[in-house]
């Protein structure tokens, strides 16, 4: 039997997972105590199944002897919502075109934003997300954009559970959200300024399917410094989101809805 783990009856998938889970929110290298630490494993067992994980090509370690994500893992990655991420580019090129500022496409999974993609301007600005990068829902322009248009179940689910603030504007009153989401089911886009990173601020707004439910957004960046300047790019903004409603009509559900997890619900106590 291989070494006891913080949960006991754990299959070696789940633990494997659980290694690799502990990349998720990072993407510096981590080191074989750290992993064990955020996994529940002990050491040996990590040791071991990080080697495993090593020789196949999932992870890889560095010249200080830390682990990060393998190459192999992350070419395997790439096919994940590829489909939709083929049809959706040339929209956001032609958005990028027209603005020549940063923008990017995402959909909710659970309580977060999934950003599927993006394409950077030249112009700096301060990056809170990356492709393939989540965000609270709460606090992105994207996310807002999306949850207003949610079923009430989903939009009480979220703003019911945590919600963090990550920096001091981080808007977390759930009143105050809800009043919020109404102004954007009645204007059509969304608005968020340094509620995740300081320095840049975003206009969005949502992405319906043929049958009229939510898919998810399209949003725009600025820095802060050039906030007023958000605005004039909601008719363009507008258009992309039509333009791309219509081009993904003819995908399957399952390439639409695969990554749209269901907000988790705490069950009442019995």
């Amino acid at each position: 039997m291989a070494g006891r783990t913080q949960s006991p009856g754990q299959s070696v998938t789940s633990r494997v997972l659980s290694i690799l889970a502990s990349f998720e929110h990072t993407a510096s290298a981590r080191t074989l105590t750290e992993i064990s630490q955020q996994s529940g494993l002990p050491q040996s067992t990590a040791h071991r199944l990080l080697g495993e994980l090593e020789e196949w090509g999932a992870v890889q370690r560095d010249a200080q002897g830390r682990y990060q994500i393998g190459l192999r893992l992350w070419e395997l990655g790439q096919h994940a919502g590829r489909r939709l991420r083929d049809v959706a580019r040339p929209y956001l090129q032609d958005l990028f075109g027209l603005t020549q500022e940063t923008v990017h496409l995402a959909i909710r999974d659970g309580t977060e934003v999934l950003y599927i993609d993006r394409v950077y301007g030249s112009r700096r600005v301060p990056q809170a997300s990356r492709v393939g990068g989540r965000l609270p829902l709460h606090a992105t322009a994207v996310g807002r954009a999306i949850l207003a248009f949610e079923d009430g179940w989903v939009r009480d689910a979220v703003l019911g559970g945590p919600l963090a603030q990550t920096t001091p504007f981080t808007k977390v009153d759930p009143e105050a959200l809800r009043r919020e989401l109404a102004k954007v089911r009645e204007q059509n886009f969304a608005l968020a300024s340094e509620e995740v990173r300081l320095g840049s601020c975003s206009l969005a707004v949502p992405v319906f399917q043929t049958d009229g439910g939510i898919f998810g957004a399209i949003g725009i960046v600025l820095p802060t410094a050039r906030a007023h300047q958000l605005e004039r790019n909601l008719p363009v903004l507008l258009g992309t989101a039509a333009r791309l409603q219509a081009a993904i009509g003819h995908l399957p559900a399952s390439a639409l809805q695969s990554a749209r997890r269901a907000p988790h619900v705490p069950r009442p106590a019995v």
